[in-house]
């Protein structure tokens, strides 16, 4: 499984989801995932609406294998579900 995380800095759901990646990474052998600080990239949340295909107003936008899941909370409940793991 590839997650990339698509937030910016000082957002505590971006950090509340990466700090989730990093223990699913230690944790679970196929996982691996990519942080991207949308500021640091020059990307604006019109380039992240292209990219999940909808208007976006919120980061993290996250992505699961290429396919996008939605936020924090969204990637918290899907990997509580599929891997008994939480943040």
């Amino acid at each position: 499984m590839f997650v990339e995380i698509f937030g910016r800095s000082g957002c505590p759901f971006c950090i509340r989801a990466k700090n989730l990646a990093e223990k699913l990474k230690d944790e679970l052998a196929d996982f691996d995932y990519r942080y991207v600080d949308i500021n640091e990239e020059g990307m604006t949340k019109d380039d992240l609406s292209k990219l999940v295909g909808k208007e976006v107003k919120t980061v993290p936008q996250i992505f699961i294998d290429k396919k996008p899941i939605g936020g924090c909370t969204d990637f918290e409940a899907l990997m509580k579900a599929q891997f008994g793991i939480t943040s």
